[in-house]
């Protein structure tokens, strides 16, 4: 018989690291086997994934000035934070919401437009490095903890800017005695800046002076002219107006120019 007390045995279950001492890994098994019921006890349950109601990222090309930018936008009840992600993983953008705003409940919609250098200052062929096409991830979370995610797919196809028929303007100077009220009328865009054919979705015409920002939305298909209404204007006086052109893919191009009403 052997009278030689046996030492306490201890067996490790697969996977888990056996230590030398064996009353340390006891205690170490008990930690581990009470850690994930701890957890769970210490974290509420998960919420539920949000998708953003709206993203997008467009170009904005500016054929007069000759200058270009982008354009983000989201939408979303509520957002403590916001990353952006380019198709090849990098962020490019992170906002986030604290202090007095984050007790409001955080952000909603947010729209962001960037500097818009020349294109002496930014060759096209720069900008398109710096921003690749493809499909840009937008991420972030509620301030309940829950995640928000959305997609936002970016082109490189920019419209041409439209050609203003009416007023008749020169390339330096303001169209002169407009009859009041005024007609803005240009052609129709249907090609890039390329010269390829592009779908329109709609034009944008925005007048300014002062007070006034009159500013419509057209379908493309209801035609490429608006009438701004008499009592909105006044005689003699200089406006500045543009008239964007809105691609399907979102990307838009402004003509912008001036007229002074007739006295």
């Amino acid at each position: 018989m052997n009278t030689e007390r046996e030492r306490p045995r201890l067996v490790a279950a697969p996977g888990r690291r056996r230590f030398m001492l064996p009353g340390a890994a006891v205690v170490l098994a008990v930690a581990l086997a009470a850690g994930p019921a701890s957890a769970r006890a210490a974290n509420p349950e998960k919420k539920a994934a949000v998708e953003f109601e709206e993203v997008r990222l467009i170009i904005e090309f500016n054929a007069s000035d000759e200058d270009v930018g982008v354009q983000l936008f989201l939408d979303v009840d509520s957002w403590q934070s916001v990353r952006i992600f380019n198709p090849a993983g990098k962020e490019i953008y992170d906002a986030r919401s604290k202090s007095s705003l984050l007790n409001q409940g955080g952000g909603t919609e947010m729209f962001v437009e960037s500097k818009e250098p020349t294109l002496d200052e930014l060759s096209l062929e720069e900008f398109f490095e710096i921003f690749p096409e493809g499909t840009y991830r937008f991420a972030g979370r509620t301030p309940e903890g829950a995640t928000l995610s959305g997609e936002a797919e970016f082109s490189h196809d920019i419209p041409a800017g439209p050609e203003i028929v009416l007023p008749v303007v020169s390339e330096d100077a303001c169209a002169e005695n407009v009859p009041i009220p005024v007609v803005i009328d240009w052609s129709d865009v249907t090609t890039n800046i390329d010269g390829d054919p592009i779908d329109i979705e709609a034009y944008e015409v925005i007048v300014e002076h002062d007070d006034l920002n009159f500013d419509v939305i057209l379908s493309a298909d209801t035609g490429t002219a608006l009438t701004i209404p008499a009592e909105l204007l006044t005689p003699g006086t200089e406006y500045d107006f543009e008239v964007l052109a809105i691609a399907e893919n979102g990307n838009q191009t402004i003509t912008e120019t001036c007229f002074v009403t007739a006295d």
